[in-house]
């Protein structure tokens, strides 16, 4: 058996190795993404595994079903640069990856920390050798209340770890959970903005239907939220308003940031564009503010979620080709 993998990156080619030997599966590494343009490459394999710069949208996945592939397997938790829809018609199933929540949880609470204690300026200054204090009073994280926006396997961590500081911990989710239930306080989403000193998302990216939450942060919201708010985004960027976000920092509205993603992202991340002329100004604005913390879409990547990712990759492709099942199949 077959699979063609795509948007590689070099620390992922020794745990596709490791896979595909373990597995007995044959795996052609690819750099680039999968495009209309070179899907020649997956013909003759079972299926494809992916990242997110690969669009699979119908015209692609009916190429891809035409040459006989079955899977395509992302290796990411979020689908949105997958058409499900389609894949569902043309008969392609569609895997999703796993890894344990550890990593982007405790991330989380890194950027709540760096953002506190103002660690962006503090850096700054030490790199020009000025020493000084002003400026970078912090708070401690026993005085404040933290709102947890969604209670899924990273909110519940997230949680966790949290009680571990004292804060008291408020939760919206329209699903609650019992388990957190036990050291958080699940509140209606108008008290979670009023009452919280920092909020944190941890939600998938839902575009339509009555649970649609693109933008669930934007200037409604935050004029909802206390004056000096600090909001945390691990999850994805187009849960925040960009522009939203951009003039209530100008305005002081909102404390701080620490956003590991970003909306309009997608030409800037896991790429080198040192050397390039930029033309998102919203991201190339907003980072620039000494109470953002920005960093590029890696609150994910640890070795053990890395090598999680492409272990369900490789085995889930192999597993619903001989069966038709694997545990995180979408579609």
């Amino acid at each position: 058996m077959k699979i063609a993998a795509f948007d590689v990156r070099e620390d992922e080619r020794a745990d596709f190795a490791n896979a595909a030997e373990r597995t007995g599966v044959e795996v052609e590494l690819h750099a680039e993404a999968l495009t209309a343009a070179n899907a020649e490459l997956a013909r003759g394999a079972a299926g494809v595994s992916v990242l997110g710069h690969s669009q699979l949208g119908a015209e692609l996945l009916e190429i891809l079903k035409g040459m006989g592939v079955a899977v395509a397997a992302t290796r990411t938790i979020g689908v949105n640069h997958i058409d499900l829809d389609a894949a569902k018609r043309l008969g392609v199933a569609v895997l999703n990856a796993d890894y344990a929540p550890n990593g982007v949880a405790e991330y989380t609470v890194m950027f709540m920390l760096l953002v506190l204690r103002n660690y962006k300026p503090a850096l700054w200054r030490g790199q020009v050798y000025d020493f000084s204090l002003e400026g970078l009073q912090g708070r401690e994280m026993r005085n404040l209340t933290v709102g947890v926006m969604g209670t899924g396997r990273i909110g519940r961590t997230v949680i966790r770890i949290l009680t571990g500081f004292g804060c008291k911990i408020l939760a919206y989710d329209p699903y609650p959970n019992p388990e957190a239930a036990k050291v958080a306080e699940y509140v209606d989403i108008d008290t979670l903005y009023a009452k919280s000193d920092l909020i944190t998302l941890h939600m998938p990216l839902i575009e339509h239907g009555h649970n649609a939450n693109k933008h669930i942060i934007n200037r409604d919201s935050i004029a909802r939220m206390k004056d000096g708010v600090v909001l945390i985004n691990c999850a994805r960027g187009e849960l925040m308003d960009l522009e939203a976000l951009i003039d209530n920092i100008e305005a002081k509205k909102i404390g701080g940031l620490g956003l590991d993603t970003v909306e309009t992202e997608e030409e800037l991340i896991h790429r080198d564009r040192r050397t390039d002329i930029l033309t998102n100004r919203g991201i190339a604005y907003l980072r620039q503010f000494p109470n953002v913390v920005m960093t590029q879409h890696m609150a994910f990547y640890t070795d053990a979620a890395v090598r999680s990712m492409v272990d369900h990759s490789v085995e889930g492709i192999k597993a619903v080709a001989e069966t038709g099942e694997y545990r995180t199949r979408l579609v």
